[in-house]
């Protein structure tokens, strides 16, 4: 197991739920990019193949959860801008 991949996944881990609840209070997709969402997702998925191939150790715990993660955050990205959608139609 590589003492700096755990701790570069847990610094990413502390982020996400900050962005989350980011995401929750403000009901909107300004400022989000879901490219990079997707991106950073897609990221993920390489590390976990990776790990359950090549390595497999309890830092494959930590991209799962990662994953899980900036999976809630996309998800309230599209939710954020049917909102957004709403709002404009209603003229708000």
């Amino acid at each position: 197991m590589s003492i700096f991949e755990a701790g570069m996944l847990i610094g990413f881990g502390v982020a996400w739920p900050m962005n989350i609840i980011k995401s929750l209070k403000s009901k909107t997709a300004a400022g989000k990019s879901v490219v990079f969402q997707w991106a950073v997702l897609a990221g993920y998925v390489c590390g976990i193949i990776n790990k359950i191939l090549y390595s497999r150790d309890l830092v494959l715990v930590l991209y799962i959860i990662n994953f899980l993660m900036i999976s809630v955050d996309t998800a309230l990205y599209y939710r954020n801008r049917a909102l957004d959608r709403q709002r404009v139609r209603e003229g708000k």
